[in-house]
């Protein structure tokens, strides 16, 4: 009688397919000052894919849907987005993650831990207002962590700028060298199609019903275009030739390196430019690459599994009322079900329920890869910069916590839901939409909410009373300014008016101020005190 041994899994094979599959995920975000056309362009995107089939609203356009990626209800009602959102899709033979970020300053903390967790982001300029404050704040994020920049001039539907002009001050402000790899046919306002610089080719448009479908785009020889659109046409070529004297051609190397920016043209509200942009990400982003952690030495993207919280939701599902950690894939195969480490407690963590996101809409998932963003769903152990890995330890840097510039104290307007509200703080708190400080003195019936942006008040009442059945009164505080100290230095603070010291969640004793001046005078009065800044707001 013969027996047989099943065959192990040869390590080579399986470090060849993570590579192989790394090599296929482009994993990016959107960034832009709000009402920049964020959300619509991601709806555009997802159009293009194919994977759904009529695209949602721009808010105030009568019979169209509220887009994908804003599902919140204070979302579809302001116009905005509020939070972060996560979509996979394919295209070609690429695996497409596209993290959508909350455009409103208000929000940049949250902006911030998504461009975290990308490798490439998509910087997207209205025709008629170039970049604007919260983009560059947002650019200088990308810079500082080294993600690439694809420029994508949008709203050219729409009366705008000068097209050269836009370039102009996309080099000056930037310091990158805009390299278009589309220019527009048509002034804006007036947007026929494009010069696709790679080819000399003509890209014309057509517009549908609404923009509610995809385009139809024709491709059309130099020859025919100057016959058919003899001035714009020859208009194009003239700018381009001037660009072709000063911008040059795209060069891979000094893209990834980011001293230029690939340039498009497009208007995401009638899906004109949205699938070149699809193309582009595709052949030019970079895949996902090895990750540092926090000693700066770098995990391989085919060493055993290992991935970090960057955003956890809750109120996706009102049925369920789960919560979502959602996780970037940094290295090897995730697998659902398999037990991993948690890094902060040293503990094992069964990932039973894994989903991909799309939106507000999830379905299993049994496997991804580097690049992937994974939701765990009723994560209650994991918090915002939690690393989870399998095989040699590893954990990844945490991510920032900002200065908060406004502070309320929260109070349940309902004293006997004291349990639900207790729930709710501490689910806001985790989450990171607030951050909650405590005193002896005020007691946990009055935390305190310290935010950076003031609209974070309304999304914490808001979720407070319609998730949390806990409707709360906000009573602002008179301070505007946070600082770090310690035990030592309690009582020398609060001795002057004007101060007080709260706890944070996370062990941290900070010195409210009401103002700089205040905090100045207590510096320069009390040397002795320890008073340090916390990171500031002000992205970059």
């Amino acid at each position: 009688m013969s027996t047989t041994t099943a065959a192990r899994p040869d390590p080579a094979a399986a470090s060849s397919d993570v590579v192989g599959e790394a090599a296929r995920r482009r994993t990016f975000a959107v960034i832009s000052h709000p009402d920049a056309g964020k959300s619509t362009l991601t709806e555009a995107l997802a159009l293009h894919a194919r994977v759904i089939g009529q695209a949602g609203a721009v808010h105030g356009k009568a019979g169209r849907r509220g887009t994908v990626s804003d599902w919140m209800d204070m979302e579809r009602t302001r116009g905005i987005s509020i939070t972060s959102a996560a979509l996979q899709f394919a295209h070609r033979d690429t695996v497409v993650n596209l993290l959508d970020t909350p455009g409103h300053a208000d929000f940049s903390e949250d902006t911030y831990r998504v461009l975290t967790a990308v490798d490439a982001a998509v910087m997207l300029v209205d025709a008629a207002k170039g970049l604007e404050a919260q983009t560059m704040k947002l650019f200088a994020v990308c810079r500082h962590r080294g993600i690439p920049v694809v420029t994508v001039v949008n709203k050219w539907d729409r009366p705008g700028r000068d097209a050269l002009a836009l370039m102009d001050e996309v080099a000056e402000r930037t310091g990158l060298t805009p390299t278009p790899l589309t220019w527009p046919v048509g002034i804006a306002g007036d947007f026929r199609g494009v010069l696709d610089r790679r080819d000399g080719g003509y890209r014309r448009y057509t517009r549908t019903a609404g923009g509610a479908t995809v385009a139809p785009e024709e491709h059309v020889s130099a020859a025919e275009a100057a016959a058919r659109e003899p001035e714009a046409w020859a208009r194009a070529l003239e700018e381009v030739d001037l660009l072709t004297a000063t911008a040059g051609e795209h060069d891979q190397e000094l893209f990834l390196s980011g001293v230029t920016t690939p340039v498009l043209f497009a208007s995401a509200v009638s899906n004109f430019g949205v699938g070149a942009l699809l193309d582009v990400l595709v052949d030019l982003a970079p895949a996902p690459a090895g990750r540092p952690d926090a000693d700066g030495a770098v995990r391989p993207v085919d060493a055993p599994f290992s991935g970090f919280v960057f955003k956890v939701q809750s109120g996706m599902d009102a049925a369920h009322r789960d919560r979502l950690a959602y996780v970037r894939i940094c290295s090897g195969v995730f697998e659902r079900g398999m037990v991993v480490t948690h890094a902060a407690s040293g503990r094992p963590f069964t990932t039973k329920y894994a989903q991909h996101v799309f939106g507000r809409e999830r379905e299993s998932i049994d496997v991804a890869y580097p690049g992937d963003v994974v939701g765990l769903v009723n994560a209650s152990a994991l918090h915002v910069g939690d690393t989870l890995y399998a095989g040699p330890p590893v954990a990844f840097p945490p991510l920032t916590t900002f200065a908060p510039e406004h502070f309320a104290v929260a109070r349940s307007v309902e004293t006997a839901k004291h349990k639900q509200f207790r729930r709710g703080i501490a689910q806001l708190e985790s989450e990171g939409v607030v951050q909650v400080l405590r005193s002896d003195r005020r007691g946990d019936a009055a935390p305190v909410f310290a935010v950076v942006g003031p609209m974070q008040f309304e999304v914490a009442a808001h979720r407070m009373a319609h998730e949390f059945g806990a409707p709360v009164h906000l009573e602002p505080l008179p301070y505007g300014l946070a600082m770090r100290t310690d035990e030592a230095s309690v009582a020398g603070i609060t001795a002057s008016s004007g101060t007080e010291v709260l706890r944070r969640s996370d062990g941290e004793l900070l010195a409210l101020f009401t103002t700089k001046w205040v905090a100045r005078v207590v510096r320069e009065g009390k040397p002795h005190l320890t008073l340090e800044p916390l990171v500031a707001a002000q992205l970059g």
